[in-house]
C-alpha cells in the first residue's frame, strides 16, 4: 500500500514539473506550445518505429543487423520487431545501453539514427525561439 502512495506523488511530481514547460511566471506566454511537443514526440516515435521496422526488413531478408550478447537476434517477427524498435528507441534517444549491437550494414542505420536523435532537440528549441520571436513581433 506505501508504494502505491509513493508512485502517486511521483506520478503528481512529474505532471506539476512537466506542466511549468507549458507556462510561464505570468501564464500570459507558455515557454513551449504543445502542439510543438506533440509534434516532436510524434515525430521521435514515427522515427523510432521506421527505423525499428527497417532493421526487422533487414532481418528478414537474411541481412543480419543487430546482436545481442553475441548471437543474432532469433525468434518469430514479433519478436524481432520489438527487440528492433527497442534498438531503435535506444539509438534515437542517445541511451546506448550496449545489450544489442549493429553489425554491418546496421551500424551505418544506427549512426545515421543517433544523429537524427541528437538534431531532433536542437531542431526543437530552434523552432521554440522562433515561435516566441514571431509572437513578439506581433505584439509590437
Amino acid at each position: 500500500m506505501l508504494y502505491l502512495i509513493f508512485i502517486f506523488f511521483i506520478i503528481l511530481a512529474i505532471f506539476i514539473s512537466f506542466s511549468h514547460v507549458f507556462a510561464s511566471e505570468s501564464r500570459s506566454m507558455p515557454y513551449v506550445s504543445k502542439e510543438t511537443l506533440i509534434l516532436l514526440l510524434l515525430i521521435y516515435l514515427t522515427l523510432l518505429i521506421a527505423f525499428g521496422l527497417l532493421y526487422t526488413v533487414f532481418h528478414i531478408e537474411g541481412i543480419p543487423v543487430l546482436v545481442e550478447n553475441g548471437e543474432e537476434i532469433s525468434g518469430g517477427y514479433f519478436s524481432v520487431f520489438t527487440h528492433s524498435v527497442y534498438f531503435s528507441a535506444i539509438t534515437i534517444l542517445t541511451v546506448g545501453y550496449g545489450d544489442i549491437t549493429p553489425i554491418g550494414i546496421g551500424r551505418v542505420i544506427a549512426m545515421t539514427e543517433a544523429l537524427i536523435g541528437f538534431v531532433m532537440p536542437a531542431a526543437f528549441v530552434v523552432r521554440v525561439v522562433l515561435h516566441m520571436d514571431s509572437r513578439d513581433t506581433k505584439k509590437k
